[in-house]
């Protein structure tokens, strides 16, 4: 009886299908590691990543999922009661869920737009007045209390809203279970964390959360249905399956990103891109028209409402609330300008690497760090802890930074003179080269400001270039650095300090307890190199006047502050077509379609051989079993291997858990508890005395709920009839996604499998079994078995052989990219062991006879 409970307790994550990181256990593995061992942070795509043994054992927890439902009698019978309405119920849903994404992106901007206007106004009066001491414990002390709040509801309350998201949502949509990532608790934690997060100051943006949110509708609104608050609504009920269910929870993510960028067709093709492992086209439609919709709703509230006061002009839609950085003056591409476009996408894929690195070097650290602590509120604390020294240290930055920096007088530049600093500097009919008027002033003198007759105005103020790149959100540091014809408003000083310090906490910040995202830091971090690459042309070749000479216009900072946005955007992400779009989306600049496209691939290149995408490794690091779109497999370091000379066989999992149709309780009640699985094929004869042969799938979750139902047992003597399409469960009773009873379901097998009773007692799965599950023969190609199982969004492929009796099982660790490389690495020894044999047996048998020569 000890071995059955230990048994139990053991597969109790099996049977719920739930999941919870063990940090202590993978800090061990973490701290076995060198520093830049390979096959892990320092990797390129090229280089599969290598799992430590603990690893592997947090790996092989997870469950996945099927993409299609299980076809089956019960299946049939619930689809044959369903209404036929021609998919516009799905054209509909698709609309509800990006209006109520949009209206979430208006409401998420204004609140931050509120908060961060009122602590930043008070603050610069404050620093007008010469209270520089004020002013600092004031933004700190608002700025403490929203990041409390927000990682405490994290910490406290759901975990899983840390972060962006990202790498569990694209872990998900790739076939995989994570635990909490699609609840009410986990929907309202992120916002409110998320909100806190940036307005407190915190180098992070709302743009992945926002993607996450969007998923968290699309799951939450097409099911009408919430477990957490109890109930079901008869809405919509035929969406309630794992097809349905997956694809509106990428619309949502789509709509997402169409929201919090004002790009439409960028989130369209995020969703495809990056979110997305199954696609088709009547799916690109409706989701075209999802994040159409959001992004509709989310621009026409915010061009009538600032800060929740109505602005007027209700229906009018002001470009400067919709294009997120809109970039106003166009200049001339030249084909010269693509010498220093590679060179930031060269920086772009180098420094994106850099940071992925440092990041998850810094998440591993973390995790060490905790694990090390005896008690678990301890950990919240130093959690919480470690976001307050974040933000102290931002703040202190923010505020006293600028102080180190002398003050700026405004510049102007005009075709009959060279530099132009007051008294004439504002003077619209003497210059075109200039500062923007709203750089901040911080403890700079006011300056007097003199207006004409004929509208021109002069100045002699001067500014503060690091108040105007870090006392501000970040946002609108991005806007001082896209602004176009002002060479001179920064200098590298200014630009070499804010870099260094603004990419230390936006890479110490990513992946702390509070919800954030990547995306204004690696827009701000890429702005603030590339307008240096900018600068360094101007230092040059000097400052070249559109209106003068338009052939050099192209040497303009902030143009190449937009490219090198761009080309760290792609390095970090690796992103390539909805990255672009999204660029030409946010600033309306398509001008510069073509040096964005070289920076993002050049930087895509170039990163690629440093380490992962982010997202990708994050996926890792969590040990989120995931399928590549093409698996890279090498054989001793360096030589490629073909797929297509290998076999299903070659990596099956053998022999497999195999169960009839008609199967007795006791048998099943063992299988359950004996084994981890998540599924199991299911063999049957269509005749008495035939051998058994493949008939189809069935899944732990569905045979847990047949036992719960002791109605469908029968006795030998009283068999159900042979009809496979009575089915006395209803479909949607065999497809809950987890079971919230563990302990009675495990106290009920231990019954079933004491009890001799049980050992006469049978049920009839036939009604329940997925009759399309696929199978393949055991001498298929090994690179289509992994095209079949990733495209079709498989959890299970059952091998069989030429009489269709089952060998062997895949799953999707079988397929990962470590475990393909093992499995064939030996068949690859093997093999050239043979030929080695071969060889020395034939130039024995070549050799002259000693003796007789």
């Amino acid at each position: 009886m000890a071995e059955v409970r230990s048994r139990r307790k053991k597969h109790t994550y099996s049977v719920s299908q739930v999941h919870s990181v063990d940090d202590v256990h993978l800090a061990q593995a973490d701290t076995s590691e060198g520093f830049f061992a390979r096959g892990r942070e320092f990797e390129s795509v090229y280089v599969n990543h290598r799992y430590t043994a603990q690893e592997r054992e947090e790996l092989s927890k997870f469950d996945s999922l099927d993409y299609l439902p299980s076809h089956s009698f019960a299946y049939k019978n619930w689809i044959k009661r369903q209404p036929s309405r021609l998919d516009w119920d799905r054209w509909v849903m698709m609309g509800l869920i990006g209006f109520s994404v949009g209206f979430l992106g208006f409401l998420l901007h204004q609140i931050i737009e509120i908060i961060s206007e009122y602590k930043w106004d008070k603050a610069e009066d404050f620093i007008k007045e010469g209270d520089i001491a004020v002013a600092y414990i004031w933004v700190l002390g608002i700025s403490l209390l929203l990041v409390i709040v927000g990682s405490g509801l994290v910490v406290y309350l759901r975990p899983s809203a840390g972060g962006s998201g990202m790498p569990e949502l694209i872990g998900f949509l790739n076939g995989t279970v994570v635990r909490h990532i699609f609840n009410v608790k986990t929907f309202v934690v992120k916002f409110l964390s998320c909100a806190c997060a940036v307005a407190s100051g915190l180098p992070v943006g709302p743009e992945g959360p926002m993607i996450h949110m969007g998923g968290l509708i699309g799951a939450g609104l097409s099911q009408f249905r919430s477990g957490t608050l109890g109930f079901a609504l008869p809405f919509f009920e035929r969406f309630r399956n794992s097809e349905d269910r997956r694809n509106f929870i990428q619309a949502g993510a789509g709509a997402g990103v169409a929201s919090a960028f004002g790009a439409p067709v960028g989130g369209l093709l995020f969703a495809m891109e990056e979110v997305s492992s199954f696609w088709n086209m009547k799916l690109t439609w409706q989701t075209f028209f999802c994040c159409m919709i959001a992004t509709f709703t989310t621009d026409l509230f915010n061009s009538a409402f600032t800060s929740f006061q109505y602005k007027g002009s209700f229906g009018l839609f002001r470009a400067e609330k919709y294009i997120l950085f809109q970039v106003r003056n166009e200049i001339p591409v030249n084909i010269l300008a693509f010498i220093p476009t590679v060179v930031l996408g060269v920086l772009g894929g180098l420094l994106g690497g850099l940071f992925t690195f440092c990041n998850l070097k810094i998440v591993r650290g973390r995790r060490a760090l905790l694990a090390k602590l005896s008690s678990d509120w301890k950990r919240k604390l130093v959690r919480i802890s470690e976001l307050c020294l974040i933000i102290t240290l931002t703040v202190t930055a923010s505020v006293f930074l600028p102080a180190a920096f002398a003050c700026s007088p405004f510049t102007c530049y005009s075709s009959h003179n060279d530099v132009v600093r007051s008294p004439e500097c504002l003077s619209p009919e003497n210059h075109t080269i200039h500062t923007e008027n709203d750089v901040s002033l911080y403890t700079c003198p006011p300056g007097v400001v003199t207006r004409f007759g004929n509208n021109s105005v002069t100045t002699n103020k001067t500014f503060n270039q690091v108040a105007t790149l870090m006392f501000v959100t970040g946002e609108e540091a991005i806007h001082h650095l896209f602004s176009r014809e002002t060479h001179h408003e920064f200098s590298y000083g200014p630009l070499f300090a804010v870099l260094a310090i603004y990419f230390f906490l936006a890479c110490w910040t990513a992946g702390s307890a509070i919800s954030s995202g990547l995306v204004v830091p690696m827009v701000l971090i890429g702005a603030l190199y590339g307008r240096i690459i900018g600068l360094s042309m101007v230092s040059m070749f000097g400052v070249m006047d559109k209106s003068v000479n338009e052939y050099w216009a192209w040497m303009d900072p902030g143009a190449f502050a937009l490219i090198g946005a761009a080309s760290f955007f792609g390095g970090v992400s690796r992103l390539t077509m909805s990255l672009t779009v999204i660029m030409m989306e946010m600033t309306n600049d398509v001008q510069f379609l073509l040096p964005i496209m070289v920076s993002i691939m050049v930087a895509k290149w170039v990163g690629d051989f440093v380490t992962h995408p982010l997202y990708h490794a994050l996926l890792e690091l969590k040990c989120i079993p995931f399928l590549d779109s093409e698996p890279v497999i090498v054989h001793e370091g360096d030589k490629p291997v073909n797929l297509e000379l290998h076999m299903a066989r070659d990596v099956m999992a053998a022999p497999p858990c195999i169960i009839s149709t008609r199967e007795s309780v006791a048998n099943l009640a063992h299988l359950l508890l004996d084994t981890p699985h998540g599924g199991f094929p299911v063999v049957h004869s269509s005749r008495e005395g035939q051998e058994k042969t493949f008939y189809g799938m069935i899944t732990r979750i569905e045979l847990s709920v047949i036992l719960f139902h002791p109605e469908l047992f029968e006795t030998i003597e009283n068999p159900s009839p042979e009809d496979p399409e009575v089915t006395l469960l209803d479909y949607q009773q065999t497809t809950i996604h987890k079971l919230y009873n563990t302990d009675e379901i495990e106290d009920l097998l231990t019954k079933f499998c004491d009890d001799p009773v049980y050992d006469q007692q049978f049920v009839n799965l036939q009604p329940y079994v997925n009759q399309s599950a696929l199978s393949v023969r055991d001498n298929f190609s090994l690179h289509r078995t992994y095209i079949i199982f990733r495209t079709l969004g498989l959890r299970h492929l059952t091998v069989v052989d030429e009489t269709n009796k089952v060998v062997g099982i895949i799953t999707r660790k079988d397929l990962m990219g470590f475990h393909l490389e093992e499995a064939l690495a030996a068949i690859l020894q093997n093999q050239m062991e043979q030929n080695n044999i071969r060889v020395e047996m034939a130039e024995v048998t070549d050799m002259p006879n000693s003796t007789t020569a």
